[in-house]
């Protein structure tokens, strides 16, 4: 349960992890020149907020050029179009936005608020962790 009694439970997001100084980050794929690079780098929020970072959905051609003359990205913590020499990076994965829990829920685009809040809630309970640890209390 959540509520002002019991506390907000937060869950990192797919691919996230901490940093050596405590943040958060998330990977995104290099675009240099328009073309998407196979290599990943792991930006925090406030390095991500002066860059260019495209969606994952792009449509892309065979060499990784981006086709569209229009991409939808995210700058300044906006969602603009911008042309595609402009982008940085791009996000790894559609499901990067949720956690583990949440992206077992099929459809959860399409899912209330609340369904999807009390899925993830039970789902977290079954999802075992990555890496586990022992507990920092015992009986």
């Amino acid at each position: 349960p959540e509520g002002p009694n019991i506390g907000l439970i937060n869950s990192l997001s797919v691919y996230a992890r901490t940093n050596e100084y405590g943040f958060i980050e998330t990977p995104c794929r290099k675009v240099v020149n328009g073309r998407v690079t196979d290599e990943v780098e792991y930006l925090s929020a406030i390095e991500e907020v002066d860059q260019y970072i495209a969606q994952s959905n792009v449509e892309l051609d065979a060499q990784g050029n981006i086709l569209a003359d229009l991409v939808p990205c995210r700058h300044q913590n906006e969602f603009s179009l911008t042309t595609p020499d402009k982008i940085n990076y791009m996000d790894v994965s559609p499901k990067q936005i949720v956690s583990v829990a949440a992206s077992l829920i099929p459809f959860l685009e399409h899912d209330d608020a609340n369904r999807a809040l009390m899925g993830s809630n039970m789902q977290r309970q079954a999802v075992p962790t990555l890496r586990s640890e022992k507990p920092l209390v015992g009986t």
